[in-house]
């Protein structure tokens, strides 16, 4: 075994307050960032993920642009905001949209 082999037995451990236990650093770290995750849903209950397609199910007038997106209209390549009702789009002729989940449905 070359001396950049690091085994399980190498590895740090450190205490979880909320378990009470000690347990390897990389899987506290994984148990943190999983916890952080927020679930984004559309208006049917259907998981939104960064990259996504989704349509919107109402027209929806789009405050400082003076335009109003119509129904089915497909918006591409969502990505999440860290909120789990608002997501971040990208539309031909609009600057900085964002949407409310509750209008929009995945495609």
């Amino acid at each position: 075994m070359s001396p950049n082999d690091k085994s399980v037995a190498d590895e740090d451990y450190v205490y979880d307050e909320a378990s009470g236990e000690w347990v390897p650093a990389s899987e506290l770290a994984a148990k943190q960032s999983a916890e952080g995750a927020v679930e984004v849903r559309d208006a049917v209950g259907n998981l939104l993920t960064d990259g996504d397609q989704v349509t919107l199910i109402k027209d929806l007038t789009v405050k400082g642009a003076g335009q109003t997106l119509k129904q089915g209209t497909l918006i591409k390549s969502i990505r999440l905001t860290g909120d789990e009702q608002e997501i971040d789009c990208k539309y031909p002729g609009i600057k900085g949209l964002v949407l409310r989940a509750e209008f929009v449905r995945k495609r």
